[in-house]
């Protein structure tokens, strides 16, 4: 499996993301939610293909626009600091400065990978209510006769639905990048603000193990 294309395709579903006293669930179910998010991004880079070639500014837009607001940053940036993210070992400063720098790094990444769209098609898997905090919504990206599974999990932010985490073929990418971090951590000797610093997470990576 190229390893840059189930990046790409992560980054595609990925296209496939409390204001009142009384708290109401998002009006969307999941599913519709997803799909509305993935045929979004689709359209705009079918349409926009030919402006994309050797254009990353052209693709951060992009994924800025068709992406970033339907991802929990703070949520998935949470998830990936793991223990790091409590009083015990960070701040509130520091946490926020690791969620900008982490939600930076996934637009290049995203926009590295969305730079390859070739056509791909997906599927959705039927989708069954449980009931669950974070539901979640499982596409099949199509390649060549080739499956790709993505699982996006879900959370309710503010009335609307957003994305806290992705799985790709089985590949929990929230724990793969949080042992990264922690190794990142090690490296710099335990030093919260350096180890934030020189973080970048490493899809191809996750996704290899």
């Amino acid at each position: 499996m190229n390893i840059t294309l189930k990046r790409g395709l992560t980054a595609t579903a990925l296209s496939t993301m409390l204001a009142s006293s009384v708290y109401a669930a998002p009006a969307e179910t999941p599913p519709a939610f997803v799909k509305r998010v993935a045929d979004g991004l689709i359209s705009r880079l079918k349409a926009d293909h030919n402006k994309l070639q050797n254009n990353p500014a052209a693709i951060k837009a992009i994924v800025r626009q068709n992406l970033d607001p339907y991802v929990d940053a703070q949520a998935f940036s949470r998830i990936v600091m793991g223990t790091y993210a409590t009083n015990q070992y960070s701040t509130a400063a520091q946490r926020a400065k690791f969620e900008q720098n982490f939600r930076e790094v996934l637009i290049e990444n995203y926009g590295s990978a969305l730079a390859k769209y070739s056509n791909q098609t997906y599927s959705m898997r039927p989708y069954k209510e449980t009931g669950a905090k974070f539901p979640v919504v499982i596409i099949d990206f199509n390649n060549n006769g080739e499956k790709i599974p993505v699982s996006f999990q879900l959370t309710d932010s503010g009335n609307q639905w957003k994305v806290r985490n992705i799985n790709v073929s089985g590949i929990d990418l929230g724990l793969q990048f949080r042992n990264q971090f922690a190794a990142n951590v090690k490296r710099n000797g335990n030093n919260i603000d350096k180890a934030i610093a020189t973080f970048k997470p490493d899809a191809d990576a996750a996704i290899k193990k």
